[in-house]
């Protein structure tokens, strides 16, 4: 059977924590940010947790179940 491949855009995108649980950045802070409010790109910034129901289909693309 051959070897489970990584997505690479999964690869790019998480990281798993010491605890493991799977870190992620948040979306809506690339570009048209002229229109949000401060408050609202300052909280963007701050990396966010993926959801448990998400889980085993980020861990799968990531190779490790």
């Amino acid at each position: 059977m051959p070897k489970v491949k990584t997505k690479s855009g999964a690869k790019k995108r998480f990281s798993i924590t010491g605890t493991g649980k799977i870190k992620r950045k948040h979306a809506f802070k690339s570009h048209i940010l002229t229109k949000k409010s401060t408050k609202r790109k300052r909280a963007l910034t701050h990396p966010g947790l993926v959801h448990k129901a998400d889980m085993p289909n980020i861990l799968k693309t990531l190779g490790l179940k």
